[in-house]
């Protein structure tokens, strides 16, 4: 598959997830076999007034390519300037959020609020393509409410004004993340456009990924959620579409805890210790979620401090399992 020009190798890409998918994420699921990533969302205007913490979420130097910057706003000409600013970063493509459901967003005209003007999603498409020379991608949601699903008409517009590739989350604005991901809105935008469709919503590993690309057609399935203290899901959904739908099983014990301690590693060289192991206390909760003795491993989890608590629970994470493996024998 193609976005613009560039050469995508894989079936699934890792969705910009707030608070989520910084460098140091999207490292461990790029090493998983993701297809691209997408950076936090970035506010276009924020990034046109200097600020330095916006500037860090949209760095992406230490990423493997492919990598895109997902920006966000409602004016077009300030996401112009904002993209064109951010080209200094070399990024791989920018990716425009017209998806984001949470009241900050689309309570200013951003996000999931731009579906209800599909005119102004095509002018904001347009001026960002003009001003940037990588691909311009799209990822909105099926519509506002259950009255207004109205994506393929805003995809044919995205696609108009120059947009390479679209995805789409097949929940409405109103349902945030509730409830079932409407796929059949995803088979109608892939037939509805030529260029590249990615369908989201629902995708919880190898076989829910199988059943999305074919149940939609869509060309490539994008994990948000189920990515979430799990990112060797990419390892499965590649070996069970591309290996006659061999299933690989979870990682042990041993790799499940290498990853975590690996990807707060690198928390800790990208943020510094205190501010990246209170970034970590919901990382290390999701990767130990169905573990033996998980309740009491993660209220320790809410608690770290320092590598040195890591640590430590690392070890006694191992060691109750291994203890309880040999008592299962």
């Amino acid at each position: 598959m193609k976005i613009g020009n560039m050469e995508i190798q894989g079936r699934a890409a890792l969705a910009p997830m707030a608070g989520v998918t910084d460098a140091a994420f999207r490292q461990v699921c790029q090493g998983f076999g993701a297809a691209y990533t997408v950076t936090e969302m970035v506010s276009a205007r924020a990034v046109t007034y200097g600020d330095k913490k916006t500037a860090e979420i949209a760095a992406v130097s230490q990423d493997a390519s492919p990598v895109f910057i997902q920006l966000f706003g409602e004016d077009p000409q300030t996401i112009a300037q904002a993209g064109e600013m951010l080209m200094a970063l070399h990024p791989d493509g920018f990716d425009l959020n017209m998806g984001c459901p949470v009241p900050k967003v689309a309570g200013n005209g951003a996000g999931s609020a731009l579906m209800q003007d599909p005119q102004k999603c095509g002018e904001i498409v347009s001026a960002l393509r003009r001003s940037v020379p990588v691909p311009v991608t799209v990822k909105m949601r099926a519509g506002w409410d259950e009255s207004s699903k109205n994506a393929v008409e805003v995809a044919k517009i995205c696609q108009q004004a120059g947009a390479a590739a679209l995805c789409v989350h097949g929940r409405t604005r109103t349902q945030m993340y509730q409830g079932k991901a409407d796929w059949d809105i995803i088979r109608q935008m892939k037939e509805a456009v030529s260029v590249p469709v990615i369908g989201n919503g629902d995708v919880a590993g190898a076989q829910s990924a199988r059943n999305l690309l074919m149940e939609t057609g869509c060309d490539m399935v994008m994990v948000g959620r189920g990515a979430l203290g799990n990112p060797w899901v990419f390892r499965q959904i590649n070996a069970y579409l591309t290996d006659s739908c061999t299933i690989l099983p979870p990682p042990g014990i041993a790799e499940r805890l290498f990853t975590m301690r690996r990807h707060i590693g690198l928390l800790v060289e990208l943020k510094g210790e205190g501010r990246a192991m209170r970034e970590a206390r919901k990382h290390a909760g999701w990767y130990l979620h169905g573990l033996r003795g998980a309740a009491e491993f993660r209220r320790r989890a809410g608690q770290l401090c320092t590598l040195e608590d890591l640590d430590r629970l690392v070890g006694d994470v191992y060691q109750r399992n291994q203890q309880e493996q040999e008592e299962d024998l």
